[in-house]
């Protein structure tokens, strides 16, 4: 047999074996994809006996709310400080050493209630001589005054000369002056003596004393003596979004008077309620904000200068307003929305416009008509038709509130 026979002979033998090798890989791809494709088909049969596979979950048990029409009070908030109208820092007017202090600290002072004085024998000496120098100038001019009748008499009769006259009319002058000089000088000694007892000059709260008895007291002191602050009425200064300038001073220039309510760091307690004030006459440029007072009755002493306070201030309110919960609106890629319930318990994204928010409501701008149900608790993972679950409660409530509109507060109470 020749070479070539061998090796014919050789190929034919090994061909067998080669294409065995080569149908295991592909034997397995078959499999793989058989395996596959039966999957897929258990998947869609059993999602086609679930309704297609669009709603695979249980429904979800949620709470509701119907929609209702209430006042809703469009309201500002701040963070406002606490400031007196009046703050007197109280200094001697004159220089002396200190010789009592009337008052504690901390406490509630009158208009001219004495809280100092300054030893005040110095000044009734100076008062002492000034009223001795009166009395000398004034006798002086007595005796003028009838030398100068004396000698007006003797000119009549040509018996001296009209010049000597003259100069006892000028020395009557000049000793009137000296006496009104001399009164005047008794009132400045008077005030001297005076000054010596240091007055409150308002109504307030003194704060705790700068100076001790037998300090040497001047009217140059910078601390003075004592700072007294007015504590009623009591002023709150706050900072509103140049924005809101137009729609608040409106309402403050028609003579509303807006109502302004100062509340804790909290928002827990109303510690007092007074009226807007006035506007700053600039808008500070670097925040875009404007400076606002409002006016404050303290009596009861309840606002503390420099506190920090939460300010509310009811600029207007919206009538008849459709409202839901709070908890009702949910925010996302649509803007902001809500579920509405539907007839077949199935709910509905729907768009809205919201509008200011107070006591656990929302004002609806649109989107909402007034009767509708939405969802306010176990929204979470809801879709647009999504099923839902109403819980016994809720639905109790819903149908009170398809046979008749409840009362606001039982609303109130659903919604919070």
């Amino acid at each position: 047999m020749s070479i070539e026979n061998k090796n014919q002979i050789t190929s034919e033998i090994d061909y067998p074996s080669s294409n065995k090798k080569h149908r295991h890989p592909l034997r397995n791809t078959l499999l793989i994809i058989i395996t596959l494709a039966i999957i897929a088909l258990t998947v869609y049969r059993l999602t086609s006996r679930n309704g297609g596979g669009m709603h695979t979950r249980p429904a979800a048990a949620v709470g509701t709310a119907t929609v209702i029409h209430t006042d809703m009070p469009v309201i500002v908030t701040a963070l406002g400080t606490v400031q007196p109208l009046v703050t007197a820092t109280v200094r001697p007017q004159l220089s002396g050493v200190l010789f009592k202090l009337m008052f504690q600290d901390g406490q509630m002072v009158k208009t001219g209630q004495m809280l100092a004085q300054i030893d005040p024998r110095p000044y009734r000496l100076t008062l002492a001589q000034a009223k001795a120098d009166l009395a000398r100038d004034e006798a002086q001019l007595a005796v003028a005054k009838l030398d100068l009748k004396r000698y007006e008499t003797l000119l009549q009769q040509d018996s001296i000369a009209s010049q000597q006259v003259d100069t006892q009319r000028a020395l009557v002058r000049q000793l009137t002056g000296t006496v009104a000089a001399d009164r005047a000088a008794i009132g400045t000694a008077q005030l001297n003596l005076d000054y010596t007892a240091i007055k409150s000059p308002i109504d307030g709260r003194a704060g705790i004393r700068q100076v001790d008895i037998g300090n040497y007291l001047t009217p140059s002191d910078t601390n003075g003596i004592v700072v007294v602050t007015q504590l009623d009425p009591i002023d709150v200064s706050f900072f509103l979004p140049q924005t809101q300038l137009s729609m608040i001073g409106h309402q403050a220039d028609s003579g509303a008077g807006l109502l302004v309510q100062a509340l804790d760091q909290n928002d827990n307690r109303i510690l007092a309620e007074g009226r807007f004030l006035a506007f700053d006459n600039q808008v500070d440029t670097t925040t875009g904000t404007v400076r606002a007072k409002a006016r404050f009755n303290n009596g009861d002493n309840t606002l503390f200068p420099g506190q920090f306070v939460n300010i509310s201030l009811l600029v207007t309110t919206l009538h008849d307003a459709i409202t839901v919960p709070v908890s009702a609106v949910r925010h996302g890629v649509p803007g902001d929305f809500v579920f509405v319930v539907q007839p077949d318990n199935t709910v509905k994204l729907t768009p809205v416009a919201i509008g200011p928010s107070a006591d656990g409501q929302t004002a609806i701008l649109s989107g909402l008509a007034m009767g509708a149900v939405v969802v306010t608790d176990g929204a979470d993972g809801l879709e647009d038709g999504s099923p839902i679950r109403l819980t016994g409660s809720t639905n109790q409530h819903d149908n009170k509130t398809r046979e008749s509109a409840p009362p606001q507060t039982e609303s109130t109470n659903q919604h919070s």
